[in-house]
């Protein structure tokens, strides 16, 4: 299958990077901004593709380079031709103080991709909400939460957890005002 590498999709090169680091016997999971957008069919686009892996990074360097990769800063990686780069964020993986438990896999056309439930990224984005305040991650939430069957009650007591139920109610009513198209419920 010939990829074009100026017009790949974020899912689609999140695949293509996971199906690679697979067949190198590497784990690796997709969190940040890359679930929002893949979750959201790029009402968000993300401009990297954010990924936790237990592999060292010797083994990743190589495995990229394979796609054309290479090694820009510690744990970035860049393809000239290739409209996101690749960053390797440190495990375990985590939102909040939470290590994560589960994961979902999504076929695509190009391979599997392991990424963080939408409850996990929705915990993600509002973790950057409530320690800095990040408005836009707030939005990302909100729009995760919209396009996705989430465990609004996990989210909530999680966010109590975390220390921070007001800014959770605010996540809360905004999400109620929200059309209920997609918004069920789920474990």
């Amino acid at each position: 299958m010939t990829i074009d590498w100026k017009r790949i999709g974020i899912g689609d090169l999140a695949a293509i990077v996971t199906r690679k680091l697979t067949e190198k016997g590497l784990d690796s999971l997709v969190v940040g901004g890359a679930c929002v957008s893949i979750y959201t069919e790029n009402r968000y686009l993300s401009g990297d593709i954010d990924l936790v892996s237990h592999a060292a990074l010797k083994q990743i360097t190589a495995a990229l380079a394979e796609l054309g990769f290479s090694k820009q800063q510690s744990r970035h990686f860049v393809r000239n031709d290739c409209p996101f780069f690749i960053e390797f964020v440190s495990p375990p993986a985590a939102v909040g103080k939470e290590q994560i438990r589960s994961t979902k896999k999504l076929r695509t056309k190009f391979g599997t991709i392991v990424l963080l439930t939408p409850t996990d990224c929705v915990k993600d984005r509002l973790a950057a909400f409530f320690h800095w305040s990040d408005p836009q991650a707030l939005e990302q939430g909100i729009m995760v939460a919209q396009a996705q069957p989430i465990n609004l009650k996990a989210i909530k007591k999680w966010s109590a957890d975390e220390g921070y139920p007001d800014k959770f109610r605010l996540f809360s009513d905004r999400l109620n005002r929200l059309p209920r198209k997609r918004r069920q419920t789920s474990t």
